[in-house]
């Protein structure tokens, strides 16, 4: 335990006269604040979005070791997560005034700020909205980088190892008497951007400057240099006397992984239980039929938290039934759902949630509503990537132009860039679909296939050899293809879905709409999608020992029993099919399964 000083030894009286003082200066400042036309609440805008980036500070997040500390981080994490929403994308005209506590407005638990690390009186205090300094040194280093008139700005008493303090570039804030402020002779614009391990703040103009500023000018507002003493932190100190003095289990139990997941599949399934820890937070969806299958252990918080998604969920499912079964509508409808879910989600995730495995469809919303920063994350992925989506569309469009389904929708760019940037920025990538994996390299953790069990099915005995099409009649499943590869050929074909290209698609093949005992009808199963992202009826196929013909699209390289071609690719298609005419199969057989 350490000594006990009148220097650090904090005392409920003198806390109130602070109080008192503290108050008093607000009221002060907020009515010179009022009178004062130039002191704006600036409006985010993207006018300047494409311009020179002029200035950048970027300092680390995670900076202390200790134990105790890292509940007071991970709080001042969460109420810069805050703050970075209301910075982000501001812009400012020429020679306007930025203040900092006209755009954030004050920290309070009401607006969602939690407790983080405040430097006062000479120690590191735990206190609501603390944290917010190290958004204020930031935007001070970055406007002497960029040249920009400081108008007001403060030093802290004390310095702070690993701070900007350490360079005389800090600016401390305290609402709403000590601000910073500052403005430019050009429009400029604030990016704020919060990764894992480091906040950035950029500024972006369409002006660059001539140079680098390094000292405020201009009659700015200083105080005394800070010392170079290390400030005592409440969290660690152990002055017992101390009001503020924390006690040693204050973080107990600190520190939580967030399950987010939209959609049911046994291996994502099979993955968590073995991932997660009792403490941890599970959020699906209320929907009893999607995950009627799944073994998520649920406590009670859990079941708080995820009730709140229950109206979207309902919403989703009901809008869903009224939308035809593809086309450009039904996708943006899904696309708007999935935001309203990662809405729902992102309400419900506490400051100590520090890592985050989440299903791929929530990840662009999740990202940037800012939630993520300051994390880090996993994805369980379960289809391409939406930009990679697109690339295969545009590839089968300029083979199949003619076709009603393959360019009839395309995601904003504001969405793919969204996606992209997250995925860039995940730790892991979490897949069975060994196309996905393949992307992803070292960062993609494969996991098996789950294998459906056999029922059984008996052999029907077919007067014509028959092919299995496990998918609606839609240009991205390579129906296009299957149709030219067995043209000419004596063979029956099983469509598992509506006929959505055209109504006349099929004319002059023998072709049957759907089966519901289509594996005991099956003599071989072909899918050479352009995209497919669950291959679970050739799954069923390869359990049941049907021979199996699927594009390299459909992510089963490494699943047994698969005869796997390159989508697009008509001649290898019909080759493969004619291998597994009755003349051919058995050699076929053999070799997919040789015990």
């Amino acid at each position: 335990m350490k000594t006990e000083s009148s220097n650090n030894i904090h005392k409920r009286g003198q806390a109130a006269v602070f109080r008192v003082k503290a108050s008093l200066l607000q009221l002060k400042r907020g009515f010179k604040n009022f009178l004062d036309s130039k002191i704006k609440q600036q409006k985010i805008s993207d006018k300047l979005k494409n311009t020179f980036v002029i200035a950048e500070s970027k300092t680390p997040l995670w900076t202390e070791s200790a134990e105790e500390e890292q509940f007071l981080l991970a709080g001042k994490v969460h109420n810069l997560r805050l703050v970075k929403k209301k910075l982000n994308g501001l812009e400012i005209p020429a020679g306007e005034v930025f203040s900092f506590w006209k755009n954030v407005g004050q920290a309070s638990r009401l607006k969602g700020f939690v407790v983080g690390r405040e430097l006062r009186e000479g120690c590191i205090i735990p206190t609501a909205g603390g944290g917010l300094c190290q958004i204020s040194n930031a935007l001070y280093d970055a406007a002497l980088k960029a040249n920009f008139e400081i108008i007001e700005r403060h030093a802290h008493s004390q310095i702070i190892p690993g701070s900007l303090a350490e360079q005389g570039r800090d600016a401390t804030v305290f609402w709403n008497y000590i601000d910073l402020r500052f403005c430019s002779p050009n429009a400029f614009r604030i990016e704020a951007f919060l990764g894992k391990d480091h906040l950035s703040i950029k500024f972006k103009s369409e002006n660059k400057p001539k140079k680098v500023l390094q000292i405020s000018r201009n009659g700015a507002k200083n105080n005394l240099q800070a010392n170079n003493q290390n400030p005592n932190s409440c969290a660690t100190c152990g002055v017992e006397s101390c009001f503020r003095s924390l006690k040693p289990k204050a973080n107990f139990n600190f520190g939580k992984t967030a399950f987010l997941v939209d959609e049911y599949s046994p291996e994502f399934d099979e993955y968590i239980q073995k991932s997660r820890n009792p403490k941890d937070i599970l959020l699906i969806p209320l929907n009893g039929k999607r995950f009627k299958k799944a073994n998520y252990a649920w406590n009670l918080q859990d079941f708080a938290r995820t009730k709140q998604s229950l109206f979207t969920t309902l919403e989703r499912s009901y809008k869903s039934r009224k939308l035809a079964a593809q086309g450009a509508q039904r996708q943006k409808n899904l696309l708007a759902m999935y935001e309203k879910l990662a809405e729902s989600y992102a309400k419900n995730l506490p400051f100590d949630v520090l890592h985050v495995v989440v299903q791929q469809n929530l990840l662009p919303f999740l990202w940037k509503s800012g939630v993520l920063g300051g994390r880090t994350f996993d994805v369980l992925m379960n289809s391409l990537p939406m930009r990679e989506i697109q690339k295969r569309l545009n590839f089968a469009v300029s083979l199949h132009p003619e076709s009603a389904t393959l360019g009839d929708f395309r995601a904003d760019a504001n969405l793919l860039e969204a996606e992209t940037e997250a995925l860039q920025n995940a730790d892991k990538i979490i897949t069975p679909h060994t196309e996905i994996a393949v992307l992803f390299g070292e960062k993609a953790q494969i996991l098996n296939w789950q294998i459906p069990h056999s029922k059984g099915n008996k052999k029907t005995k077919n007067a014509k050899f028959t092919i299995i099409f496990p998918a609606a009649t839609v240009g991205r499943k390579g129906c296009y293809e299957l149709r030219e590869a067995v043209r000419g050929l004596d063979v029956k074909i099983i469509t598992l879905g509506a006929n959505i290209e055209s109504a006349d698609f099929w004319k002059d093949f023998d072709v049957e709409k759907g089966a519901e005992n289509w594996l005991e009808k099956a003599d071989l199963v072909v899918l050479p999608a352009f995209v497919e992202h669950k291959p679970r009826r050739l799954l069923q196929a390869v359990s049941n020992k049907i021979p199996v013909i699927a594009s390299k699209n459909c992510g089963l390289e490494n699943v047994a029993g698969i005869n796997i071609i390159e989508a697009g690719n008509i001649e290898d298609l019909r080759i493969a099919i004619e291998n597994n005419f009755p003349q051919n199969r058995k050699k076929l057989i053999q070799l997919h399964y040789p015990n």
